[in-house]
């Protein structure tokens, strides 16, 4: 994720129609096709939740008054940036299209195997 501003800048955040023969075409079925966009969605989801939190750590400061938060001009910038970012849905559905995921499936090996026997 430490790439995540050069990865997503040529992404467009808003959602767009898409023709449903593109993401059929990519996989088996489309079924199949959102199944491995949702599952990068979550782990892309994930990842950046962790590199929000560890960024945001680092600002984090135990007091026991809630009048006592103080603005940091850096942790400000570091949550508008994230807030600006495309979704994890857009920008995994970004990677499917455009051939940057590479995915297989787990019994297709075992298939293969017994048909050769």
């Amino acid at each position: 994720m430490s790439d995540l501003r050069s990865k997503v800048q040529d992404i467009n955040p808003e959602l767009k129609a898409q023709d449903i023969k593109t993401f059929a075409g990519k996989a088996s079925n489309i079924y199949e096709s959102i199944n491995i966009i949702a599952r990068r969605a979550r782990f892309l989801s994930t990842e950046l939740k962790i590199e929000l939190n560890g960024k945001l750590e680092e600002f984090a400061e135990t007091s026991d008054r809630i009048e006592e938060v103080l603005e940091n001009k850096e942790q400000i910038e570091i949550s508008k940036f994230y807030e600006r970012i495309p979704s994890p849905s857009v920008i995994a559905t970004h990677e499917f299209l455009n051939d940057q995921l590479d995915f297989s499936y787990k019994n297709q090996k075992v298939e293969n195997q017994e048909e050769d026997v």
